[in-house]
């Protein structure tokens, strides 16, 4: 969470782990094999792009421990509640992203949730 989003802050690692739960738990579109937090994380294609960073491979803080429990505990946070997808665009958010709706914004990440008939399981 901290690789992928530090710089957004507590509530913006929070809503990356949001999307790191949902990919595990939906069982659908591009995570439909994901059964476990491992998988998600290191997922070719479509997984994190911090595995790529050094500082990724740090130990996690104590912090971000105490956040990662949250998520894993079910606290959702809007924009990312039912998102599967966050991405750091250079301007506004698109109105969708992978033909899945826009959810909304938090810094500088937009965050897309699939539609509700395509991934039951995220809701």
């Amino acid at each position: 969470m901290r690789a992928e989003a530090e710089g957004e802050g507590d509530l913006g690692m929070l809503m990356v782990g949001n999307v790191g739960v949902n990919r595990v738990r939906g069982n659908c579109l591009d995570f439909k094999p994901i059964t476990n937090v491992r998988q998600m994380v290191y997922q070719t294609p479509g997984g994190f792009e911090a595995i790529q960073k050094g500082y990724f491979y740090q130990r996690a803080r104590p912090n971000e421990i105490r956040l990662a429990r949250k998520v894993i505990n079910g606290q959702r946070f809007h924009p990312a509640s039912f998102s599967l997808w966050f991405f750091k665009p250079p301007g506004d958010c698109p109105a969708q992203w992978y033909n899945q709706p826009n959810a909304g914004r938090f810094k500088s990440h937009c965050f897309f949730q699939p539609n509700p008939g395509e991934c039951p399981e995220v809701y």
